[in-house]
């Protein structure tokens, strides 16, 4: 009998903290993104080691590529921010011990006009591998590349090169 409480207690503390793990990690993200919608990129850059990879798709506009370390993925996302995209995490579903976690996030890109109007709205997966809780590896999936090759055509028309 004291076997089986220890093992209860044992797996009930497992589930416990990886519940709050998973909660401070979204917690993060959310705090990271919004960071970023203000315009503060270095808060979510922080979450990604010296090493890490992003392949944001092999598509016709500025934010497709393979950005390898973080130097690279600073510019994405001082590209993103330049950009005036917001984000918005949708979901986030998560796997793996934390040591080598995965985790999949629905992310909703757009911009609004002064006047309230939607110029660009697109969702996007992100699959990102980590290494307690240090992103090491993110591929982008676009639900619609059309959408962000339009908007990148736009931003081109108004004059705002892939830095702003």
């Amino acid at each position: 009998m004291a076997m089986r409480a220890w093992f209860a207690a044992g797996a009930t503390t497992a589930f416990t903290g990886r519940y709050v793990l998973l909660r401070v990690l979204l917690h993060r993200f959310t705090r990271d993104v919004a960071a970023l919608n203000a315009g503060d990129h270095r808060p979510l850059l922080s979450a990604y080691r010296h090493d890490a990879v992003l392949r944001s798709g092999e598509l016709d506009h500025r934010w497709s590529g393979v950005y390898v370390g973080r130097d690279a993925i600073e510019e994405f996302l001082r590209t993103f921010v330049a950009s005036r995209l917001r984000g918005e995490i949708g979901a986030a579903y998560f796997g793996g011990p934390p040591w080598r976690m995965t985790t999949l996030v629905r992310f909703t890109t757009h911009v609004i006009a002064p006047n309230g109007a939607v110029r660009h709205r697109n969702r996007t997966i992100l699959q990102v591998r980590t290494k307690w809780g240090r992103i090491v590896e993110q591929e982008d999936f676009y639900e619609n590349t059309a959408r962000a090759e339009a908007f990148d055509a736009r931003l081109r028309q108004l004059g705002l090169d892939a830095t702003g």
